[in-house]
């Protein structure tokens, strides 16, 4: 078997390179902007046609949530123009499609979490951008998997834990919204779930992941500033209280119970992920 991967230098990415190392099999084509542009579908087009994969997990995602405010073409092409390309060059190349997708399609004010079947309802630039991509995707390729998940972290690129552990080393004191409630998710984990859903051959569809439990931001800012033992107070707001350019879900916890009934694999929580994360982080200075 064989797996392309795209947007290999991201935080998922990164993990994705790690497992494979360790995997005599499958083959893995690692690939990011450089070696392949999603947003062209000529350049798709041609890759895919001469690597002739099995599977395509796609990584590559504008990610920049306020940025895309004020860039909704960049957004657009990257988080559904080229998950669609992908998606139809896929179908017509007898692949599959692993696409990955955020709990911000969703509107936020549940009161319970969101399962696969619930209804989006995206706000702002970034969140309908895609799910435009997840309409593209289930367009182009049905048996295609979308797998939606929440508050990414890891030791690659910039994410929220990283985020915090700097600042928290350059000031005293950090506020952060206790009003927006969901799970933060390890890379690490995710990587492992999506090559679980690949493993099993899962049907076409959507799949929720995320690290188990849920928090605040201003929850999880607390954990890492504790794990990490950062002299820095964090101190709660409200959303109306923490303004930015784009507008965040309230309430964006997804149910992983569809995704534990196809792999029978244990999600982990959330607190013992971050600990795992931190450590690696320490252990890289």
């Amino acid at each position: 078997m064989k797996i392309l991967v795209t947007g290999s230098k991201g935080q998922l990415g990164n993990e994705l390179q790690l497992l494979a190392a360790k995997r005599p099999d499958p083959e893995f084509i690692f690939t990011d902007y450089q070696e392949l542009d999603i947003t062209s579908i000529d350049a798709v087009n041609r890759f895919v046609k001469e690597a002739r994969p099995d599977w395509i997990i796609n990584c590559a995602a504008y990610t920049s949530v306020d940025k895309a405010e004020a860039e909704p073409e960049a957004a657009q092409l990257l988080n559904a123009d080229g998950p669609g390309y992908l998606a139809a060059v896929a179908a017509s190349c007898g692949a599959r499609l692993l696409h990955i997708s955020t709990d911000y399609v969703f509107g936020g004010r549940n009161y319970r979490p969101y399962r696969e079947t619930d209804p989006a309802a995206p706000k702002g630039v970034y969140a309908e951008s895609k799910a435009r991509g997840e309409i593209n995707v289930m367009e182009a390729a049905p048996d295609s998997i979308i797998v939606r998940t929440s508050w990414l972290y890891s030791a690659y690129g910039h994410n929220f834990v990283k985020t915090i552990l700097r600042t928290g080393r350059e000031k005293g004191l950090l506020k952060v919204v206790a009003d927006q409630i969901g799970s933060p998710t390890w890379a690490h984990d995710l990587a492992i779930a999506i090559l679980n859903l690949i493993d099993k051959n899962a049907d076409g569809g959507f799949y929720h992941y995320s690290n188990e439990g849920v928090c605040s931001w201003y929850d999880f800012a607390r954990t890492i500033i504790g794990l990490s033992g950062i002299a820095c107070k964090v101190v709660a707001t409200d959303t109306p209280g923490y303004p930015l350019p784009a507008p965040r879900p309230y309430y964006s916890v997804l149910d992983k119970s569809k995704y534990t009934e196809i792999t029978h694999c244990e999600v982990p929580w959330w607190c013992d992920s971050l600990k795992k994360c931190i450590a690696l982080l320490n252990e890289q200075g």
